[in-house]
């Protein structure tokens, strides 16, 4: 972790990211159902999941903004515990200053985890800006931190470590589940 990014990292009280590409791997999983209908559905990661919760207890807010609305996101989020759910958002500024306006948490506290071009835009707005491994190459250019994980397996979970780190909770957490430093 570089100076600049462990300055950033340390100011972060809320962690916004996008779902497909970040959350997930992007593939969407169409299973027809027994009415004939088409049922969409996405697969996350468990190790993304159990560091958003330790985010949670830290008191570092989460959420996510969607261009898609999927009843797989909103469940993922409620299990989470996440603090802002939108989804069919593919204009997201207009859903950041929401967010901004609602916590009063100010946009150099929160980080934004994104992969595509509809990222791009809030990631140069907010105080940390990160990229997945599997993100675009113009959204890379635009990050203060690409993750060395893709997202749906584990670039969240990195994401996570870094905040704790930064804000010195990873040693606390370590010693909770009897791990040597």
């Amino acid at each position: 972790m570089t100076p600049d990014i462990h300055t950033r990292a340390s100011r972060i009280r809320l962690l916004i990211m996008d779902v497909d590409g970040v959350l997930t791997d992007g593939h969407l999983i169409n299973v027809p159902t027994a009415d004939g209908k088409i049922f969409e559905t996405k697969m996350f990661d468990s190790q993304d999941g159990i560091a958003l919760q330790w985010l949670s207890w830290y008191n570092i807010q989460t959420g996510v903004i969607s261009g898609r609305v999927s009843p797989a996101t909103e469940e993922r989020a409620r299990q989470v515990k996440m603090t802002y759910i939108y989804q069919g958002h593919i204009e997201k500024i207009p859903i950041l200053e929401e967010i901004v306006a609602k916590s009063g948490i100010p946009l150099l506290e929160i980080a934004y985890a994104g992969d595509d071009l509809t990222d791009a835009i809030v990631m140069r707005r907010v105080g940390l800006a990160i990229a997945t491994a599997n993100a675009r190459p113009e959204v890379k250019r635009v990050a203060h931190y690409v993750t060395q994980a893709p997202g749906g397996s584990g670039a969240i979970r990195e994401v996570a470590e870094l905040l704790l780190q930064a804000h010195g909770h990873w040693p606390e957490l370590l010693r909770k589940y009897e791990i040597e430093l």
